[in-house]
């Protein structure tokens, strides 16, 4: 086989993408593991090692002395176009070994528009794209991450998939894994018995049936022993879960270059648009002194000088202004910055924000996620315009004269009205900004709006509800731009064609899986990136698979159609979802869990607390 060279890397943008080699990245000795294991992320290098999920497993699966965890990531269209040139298989960066002579291929599902990319990894390893034509002896290619909530699109791509938390499920396949290994048996069987495996599901053991309308008739097991419903994992024990004590340091810049501290585990708000939001229920929390204690030994062993605290909405820990001043006194004297990334309007307050100030400023974004309260109150987000101007009267009293707004556009139940507030919503942060005395504020005021487009996810309240059309998007788009008067004001939006396949990928059953197909086949990848982007290959591919996308985007679900992901227990029922959704068409608003039990039902069907608290650890 032929390997990399420094003439090819000589040729493309940034060579140490693929040089491997980093300081903290692990070196093990092939001949004594039992296990290896490819880590692929389907983006490239800058992204991936941005992702603190793959540095958790990274290092929790090399801490086995019978595994040996590699990161593979997407080679850059340059460096895939040499690749394929020179006959250069795709490796992983530690061994520079090709995927083919790895057990296990795992691929994190983070963004559905990034699918193609892991159908041409396994392309340029060599391998079958399609799990049905691949070999017993080609590796176990497994998924798993937030989108392997609805696995069906892929099905017949990956062997395996892993539905929900993963350090602890892994480690158990992993030992199955050795198991079937040493009585002789090969993939086949190991599937069969993971299967066994809560959280694991097996796509080649179901099969599918349909109605003459396209809709699904039934989902069912092949096979006695195969469970009918997938229940997902998750870590309970969360205060004490292993966290790793060093990250790899990247010769290149990164996205999120930074040490990154995962503060506490799901959420209590229960927006009604957000797939994470009730996916990872329940809420399980690290204490501060925990906290501390990884933030330490990452700052010690990567010479970071910024550390982020890393949740679904940071401000909601139960313990965070504690967390913010203990850490900002800590680190002060060294120059450590502190940056919260996820900061909720309601919980910002003066002296936090000051504390976050004191080393550097880094930027303020917040998430109204719509215009008016009404719309604020269907989506269930929880917060007050009152809330959005003290937020912004803090950050200007403070010093900042830039702040990002971040909106959807497309929700269920929205008019035009709704529309035109987000215009009227950004004019009254800047005139928070003018009530703010000239000698205390800082000059060049910016507020930022951006926009992007709603699509329905699997397991959240608007699953059923249809994305509203193109031409919809763009007429809102207009109305919100003819709504905005002040020049302090600058309003930028998402493409709209990526968010239609964006459903329909999303909200898709095995049928896309053909698609996904045909577009790679047809050149699709890097999807999530403009400048590669190609709606028309899209289209081409809809039309040649004989798949009508508006069926899984655009169309409104009834309570009673069996979807595609419904063989998936999260823990939260179904009919809890339902009772959302027809609280959000009379704008009914459900209070926060942590004021009261909602009867979600996750405490009584995944057998644990609602809320594992860091005050109480």
């Amino acid at each position: 086989m032929n390997r990399i060279s420094d003439d090819i890397l000589s040729k493309v943008e940034k060579p140490a993408r693929y040089t491997g080699g980093e300081y903290n990245s692990y070196i093990k000795d092939k001949e004594k593991i039992d296990i290896r294991y490819a880590f692929c992320f389907p983006d490239v290098y800058e992204v991936g090692m941005s992702h603190l999920g793959m540095k958790i497993l990274y290092y929790t699966l090399n801490e086995r002395e019978d595994t040996y965890c590699e990161r593979v990531f997407t080679p850059w269209p340059d460096m895939e176009k040499l690749m394929r040139e020179k006959g250069i298989a795709l490796y992983a960066l530690e061994s520079k070994d090709p995927l083919d002579q790895f057990d296990f291929l795992g691929f994190t599902l983070q963004y559905e528009m990034s699918y193609t990319n892991i159908l041409n990894m396994l392309d340029m390893a060599g391998l079958q794209v399609r799990a049905s034509k691949r070999s017993e002896d080609d590796p176990i290619v497994v998924c798993g991450g937030p989108c392997a909530y609805n696995p069906e699109p892929l099905y017949d791509i990956a062997d395996m998939f892993v539905i929900g938390e993963g350090e602890e499920v892994n480690n158990e396949l992993l030992d199955l894994y050795k198991e079937v290994k040493a009585e002789g048996k090969g993939k086949t069987e190991y599937l069969r018995r993971a299967s066994g495996v809560q959280g694991v599901y097996i796509p080649s053991l179901y099969d599918v049936e349909y109605n003459e309308d396209g809709t699904i008739k039934r989902f069912f097991p092949k096979e006695s022993g195969v469970p009918e419903k997938i229940t997902k994992r998750i870590i309970k024990n969360f205060n004490d879960i292993e966290y790793p004590d060093k990250f790899i340091v990247p010769y290149n810049e990164i996205v999120h270059d930074r040490v990154v501290v995962e503060t506490f585990r799901g959420c209590t708000r229960g927006c009604r648009f957000c797939q994470a939001g009730m996916i990872y229920r329940p809420v399980r929390e690290k204490c501060t002194a925990k906290i501390i204690e990884n933030t330490d030994k990452l700052l010690n062993s990567t010479g970071y000088e910024e550390v982020s605290l890393s949740s679904l909405s940071i401000c909601d820990h139960s313990d965070i202004q504690n967390l913010v001043f203990s850490m900002a006194e800590r680190y002060e004297k060294d120059k450590i910055g502190i940056s919260l990334p996820s900061l909720r309007i309601d919980s910002f307050s003066v002296d936090l924000i000051k504390q976050i100030q004191k080393v550097r400023k880094t930027g303020l974004t917040f998430a109204p996620e719509a215009g008016t309260q009404r719309m604020r109150d269907i989506i269930n987000k929880g917060v007050t315009e009152e809330n959005l101007m003290e937020s912004a009267r803090s950050a200007f009293s403070s010093g900042w004269s830039t702040i990002k707004l971040y909106f959807m556009i497309g929700l269920p139940y929205e008019t035009d009205e709704d529309i035109a507030g987000i215009a009227d919503l950004g004019q009254k942060v800047v005139g928070e900004y003018f009530k703010v005395p000239k000698e205390v504020r800082k000059k060049g005021l910016r507020v930022n709006l951006s926009t992007s487009i709603f699509v329905p996810k699997p397991f959240t309240p608007f699953q059923w509800e249809p994305q509203i059309r193109m031409e919809e998007v763009e007429a809102k788009i207009r109305v919100l731009r003819s709504a905005i008067k002040s020049k302090a004001i600058s309003y930028s939006w998402h493409e709209t064609p990526v968010s239609y396949l964006e459903a329909v990928v999303a909200r898709g059953d095995r049928r896309v899986c053909d698609l996904l197909v045909k577009a790679f086949e047809k050149g699709a990848k890097f999807d999530g990136w403009s400048e590669y982007f190609s709606f028309d290959i899209w289209m081409e591919a809809l039309k040649e698979s004989g798949i009508d996308g508006d069926f899984y985007a655009h169309r409104k679900r009834e309570y009673d159609e069996i979807l595609p992901w419904d063989f998936i227990d999260i823990g939260v029922n179904k009919a809890y979802l339902i009772e959302e959704n027809e609280k959000a068409k009379k704008a009914v608003v459900t209070p926060d869990c942590r004021l009261g039990c909602t009867n979600c039902g996750v405490d009584i069907n995944l057998k644990g607390e609602c809320f594992e608290g860091a005050v109480s650890n």
